[in-house]
């Protein structure tokens, strides 16, 4: 398979992350991709740089005051009398907030969700390459790969219209989606298999009809990201129907991992995408640091079987999955089930 990756990714490495009151070193780093990329090549697969890429797409996804407190407000940001070397926020607006304010710290509050996702010099030039590594993906779909993986870095699917969430900052996987939609895909489904429910993918398709979106994750009554990701959650308006959340109790094994992906996989039939976007996670590995299932690297091989009997062309994007012995074995697996 061939594997679409940028050396860009290496500006982003986060130094702040409070983990239940304390400062602790972020899973999200550097180390996460060459574990990821070496594993991959060793194991026969093509790795490819990806090429920069237009953003027409990513404006349709999100807003332009986000995209520019992303890449710009890192200047406001250190400005500032003994400012740290990231932006990360310590207040954010309640729901009865009336205003968008324009102060660099009040601006950190409304588009960063958590203190999983600072923002530093290279966060822009990383997640920009991203989005680069997706649309790469996509234009492989397009000149007939069957199958194509993207090794983005950082994760985009928590990240919402105008909001990073859990080390995430651009959706990689809805850019993608709408690039599609807006190169002549009339359907689009995604499948996000990450532990954590991809809650910005279901923000930012909510309430339209065009884009399936289906998600396995751990139940987010006591896991992040908490806020979304339960059953009763369809969509809405026009979006009615086109969302659907699977999720699993903490502890699930194998068999209840590939039995409820196998479920996605019934209403992604019965969609019938023209492409399906996988969002990989392997964070729901047991040894993974945030994992609360108990998944082996045959559970992804299964899941990656189930998946792969798909007929229409699969394009693979990462986004969680963190760094342990088995990292990189748990992609092999995957994605050699996947090219069968």
């Amino acid at each position: 398979m061939k594997i679409v990756y940028s050396d860009r990714h290496r500006s982003h490495d986060p130094q702040t992350f409070i983990h239940r009151g304390s400062l602790v070193k972020s899973p999200e780093r550097p180390e996460r991709a060459d574990i990821l990329l070496s594993s991959a090549v060793a194991a026969g697969h093509e790795a490819i740089e990806a090429n920069r890429t237009g953003g027409l797409a990513l404006t349709r996804v999100h807003t332009a005051r986000y995209l520019d407190f992303l890449e710009n407000g890192i200047n406001e940001w250190i400005a500032l009398p003994n400012a740290g070397p990231e932006i990360v926020p310590n207040t954010h607006p309640n729901r009865f907030a009336s205003h968008y304010a324009s102060h660099i710290i009040a601006r950190a509050g409304f588009h960063q969700a958590d203190t999983a996702c600072p923002v530093g010099r290279g966060t822009w030039a990383a997640a920009r390459s991203s989005v680069d590594i997706a649309l790469n993906v996509g234009d492989l779909i397009a000149r007939g790969q069957r199958h194509a993986y993207g090794l983005c870095r950082p994760p985009g699917h928590h990240a919402c219209t105008e909001m990073a969430w859990g080390f995430c900052y651009l959706n990689n996987v809805a850019v993608l989606a709408e690039s599609m939609r807006m190169s002549g895909a009339e359907r689009v489904a995604i499948l996000d298999i990450d532990i954590h429910h991809g809650n910005g993918t279901q923000q930012i398709f909510y309430e339209r009809p065009d884009v399936l979106t289906v998600s396995v994750h751990a139940d987010p009554d006591r896991f992040p990201v908490f806020f979304s990701g339960y059953a009763d959650e369809f969509g809405s308006g026009a979006g009615e129907g086109f969302n659907v959340n699977l999720p699993l109790e903490h502890g699930s094994d194998d068999a209840a991992f590939v039995d409820a992906i196998a479920a996605g996989m019934r209403k992604v039939e019965d969609f019938g995408p023209d492409v399906l976007l996988i969002a990989l996670g392997l964070d729901a590995y047991r040894g993974d640091p945030l994992s609360v299932f108990e998944v082996t690297t045959n559970g992804f091989r299964q899941a990656a079987e189930t998946i792969g009997a798909f007929n229409e062309p699969i394009a693979i994007l990462q986004e969680g999955g963190y760094p342990c012995p088995e990292l990189g074995e748990n992609l092999v697996a995957f994605l050699d089930a996947i090219d069968g």
